[in-house]
């Protein structure tokens, strides 16, 4: 059953829209102002808004402005319920996100109509959008997946960066460090975008990649240039398919993921908070994977021996701050890095 809030600061309206529905296949929350429907949005989200323009203390407006700018509510449709027949009024509300327009007085079978008509377009598109993300996430998958079958030294390292990602982000967000900033991320498409971090690698001949001892200079230089390669390939998969804010995401982490606190990092030098956030954060990721993981020039670290090297460089390679959470939640770290 589809839950449709009706806000209006009119009784009567408020009553005519629920005898409209009062034998129909919905579940229907009247409120009378904005104030109310803000409270009663963080217990429940409705498939549908109707939202009064004119309204006292908080117009439709500034309550569409609230919900559109909050990534919690700015999915939900909205349909404004007025007596305005003005086309700049109409104008102003598409521009700030309603999906229609239904006139006051209106027609009950007009109100019903055009709520079925939106529902299932929005089902079309959550259908469709849901189809993308699978899509998006398969070639994601291909890609890393290319990328760690040429290089037989780091097997299984994209699927364990990516639950290391995911924890780090996670005890970030409750401890309120960067939280500003990783409030405004879609969490799954950025932990999805840093499974293309090594996507650079591509570029990177066989006989470097599965070298079995350690690179020497001119070799190591080489593959240093990952990091810029894997910029440039995602800049055009950008041109080529317009993916913008999940590719930005994986150009982050694949460009930055091995720049330093102290500016000694590669392919930039970029010190402090210069470096993106994605690669500061990847940084501690990436390297704590490589510690712990056997390669042919040297052997696994524990991982306690693993947490105090990384821990070593807080405050040179590594953001103090991103690496004093690490710390604190290493013991998840440890599990993740048994289990897989």
């Amino acid at each position: 059953m589809k839950t449709l809030f009706v806000v209006d600061d009119s009784d009567v309206n408020l009553s005519k829209v629920r005898e409209v529905f009062k034998d129909k296949n919905y579940r229907l929350m009247t409120m009378s102002s904005g104030a109310k429907m803000f409270e009663l949005l963080e217990k429940v989200t409705p498939d549908l808004i109707l939202l009064d323009i004119e309204m006292p203390e908080m117009s439709g407006f500034k309550a569409l402005q609230l919900l559109k700018s909050n990534k919690t509510y700015a999915a939900i449709p909205v349909i404004f319920l007025t007596s305005y027949t003005d086309v700049g009024i109409e104008a102003r509300g598409f521009e700030l996100g309603a999906i229609d327009f239904i006139t006051k007085p209106f027609s009950p079978p007009v109100l019903i109509n055009r709520i079925k008509t939106h529902l299932n377009i929005e089902e079309i598109i959550r259908e469709r959008t849901a189809q993308l993300q699978r899509l998006e996430n398969g070639i994601v998958f291909v890609l890393a997946d290319i990328v760690e079958n040429r290089d037989k030294k780091t097997g299984g390292h994209v699927v364990r960066v990516t639950r290391y990602i995911k924890i780090l982000i996670n005890a970030m967000l409750e401890r309120k460090v960067y939280a500003a900033e990783i409030s405004k991320w879609d969490l799954d498409m950025v932990v999805s975008s840093a499974r293309m971090h090594d996507l650079g690698k591509i570029t990177v001949s066989d006989v470097i990649m599965n070298k079995p001892g350690k690179l020497d200079e001119t070799e190591f230089a080489t593959m240093k240039t990952h990091a810029m390669e894997g910029e440039r390939i995602i800049d055009n998969i950008v041109e080529q398919t317009g993916q913008v804010e999940f590719l930005r995401n994986a150009k982050l982490f694949a460009g930055y993921h091995h720049e330093h606190w102290d500016g000694s990092g590669y392919p930039y030098g970029l010190k402090g908070t210069d470096i993106p956030l994605q690669g500061r954060i990847m940084a501690i990721v990436d390297v704590y994977d490589a510690l712990i993981s056997e390669r042919p020039y040297k052997a696994a670290l524990t991982h306690e021996e693993a947490m105090s090297t990384i821990m070593e460089k807080s405050g040179t390679h590594y953001d103090p701050k991103i690496a004093e959470v690490f710390y604190q939640v290493n013991d998840l770290f440890k599990e993740v890095s048994v289990l897989l």
